[in-house]
């Protein structure tokens, strides 16, 4: 009976023992997957990048990747990413795992970005500034910036080419920028001012210097006009100073919102080359006083074709008298030779001049 309780006791144990150890291997397990396993936290830094968390900065510089870091810290304030290939902003791109970023200040400069996709800062709902300059963009997407209700600075400087001028103007043309208050356009040739309705956005400024401006139309100066708070600059522009030209001029003489006028300086006609804008006479962008002249020298054209014609008649109506005239004037010059011959051949007689002796 001992023997076969102490069988049955020493059974149970062993059960006891078996399932306590299961217990502790599966704990020891779990914790090994916790320190070993590549779970991302806060803390964690993209892979070729200096993060700066007291101020919330990450820097990425000078690396090959082709996409925006995947992994961005939630805490992440400003993102500096510069020296990369980006070559195309894909939708979503700054969205870390689905959720949203606090970040307010983004630099995406001398990236060789060429493409912007739609909805490419989703997720970016705080963003305050954006540079894109010295970029390489060829196509931009109606969306590219939708989504940036909280933006107030837009930077593309030295970043549009050609065929992505008009592409800018329907993606600056949207609800999403109307809390923008600076936008800077310099040295992207382009031609007019690339916002269809000034009262669209919150401007303050619109920096549009050394462009391929040679004059500003009607339409936007009257914009301009009634958005008061706004100041353009317009420097290094070629500005054709004729008559095209007066009401911008009027308008550069009587506002003050163009801050650089000083530095407006005119590229033709030849004769006004380098002049500056503001040193013009109203002469000079006078519409009025070139068509005047440019009636007057019509009529003069008129009046001496006029006097021609009168001329050639003449000339055709008393064409029988002009025959008799011209018949008569070359018998009296062939006269007047015959003697001017008679009279030098008597001079070169040498019998004439001995008897003349």
């Amino acid at each position: 009976m001992r023997g076969k309780m102490w069988i049955f006791y020493s059974a149970d144990n062993s059960k006891c023992l078996f399932s306590i150890w299961n217990q502790r291997c599966l704990y020891y397990a779990a914790v090994a997957c916790l320190l070993f396993s590549p779970v991302r936290t806060d803390h964690a830094c993209p892979s070729s990048c200096i993060c700066a968390k007291d101020s919330g900065t990450v820097t990425c510089r000078d690396v090959e990747d082709t996409e925006v870091p995947a992994d961005i810290p939630e805490w992440t304030s400003t993102l500096i990413l510069k020296g990369k290939n980006i070559s195309t902003l894909q939708r979503g791109a700054f969205m870390s795992n689905g959720t949203e970023l606090q970040m307010t200040t983004l630099s995406l400069s001398h990236n060789g970005i060429q493409v912007i996709e739609p909805y490419a800062f989703l997720g970016l709902p705080r963003l305050h500034l954006l540079d894109l300059s010295h970029n390489q963009l060829e196509y931009i997407s109606a969306r590219a910036f939708h989504g940036l209700l909280e933006l107030r600075s837009l930077y593309l400087n030295h970043s549009i080419l050609p065929p992505a001028t008009e592409q800018l103007s329907n993606a600056l043309n949207t609800q999403s920028l109307r809390n923008l208050h600076r936008l800077e356009l310099a040295g992207n040739t382009l031609k007019s001012i690339p916002l269809l309705r000034l009262d669209m956005h919150n401007l303050h400024a619109l920096v549009l210097v050394n462009n391929s401006i040679e004059s500003i139309g009607g339409g936007n100066l009257t914009m301009l006009y009634q958005q008061t708070r706004i100041r353009v600059y317009l420097a290094l522009n070629p500005f054709r100073c004729n008559c095209e030209l007066e009401a911008f001029y009027y308008w550069l003489k009587n506002s003050s919102q163009c801050p650089d006028a000083g530095r407006l300086l005119c590229s033709e006609p030849e004769a006004k080359r380098g002049v500056h804008v503001e040193m013009l006479r109203e002469e000079d962008v006078d519409c009025m006083k070139e068509n005047l002249e440019a009636v007057s020298y019509v009529f003069l054209g008129l009046v001496l074709a006029l006097i021609g014609l009168v001329f050639l008649m003449v000339l055709y109506l008393n064409r029988g008298g002009i025959k008799r005239w011209l018949n008569n004037i070359r018998d009296a010059c062939r006269d007047q030779m015959e003697v001017y011959h008679y009279r030098y051949e008597q001079d070169s007689d040498p019998r004439l001049a001995n008897v003349a002796v």
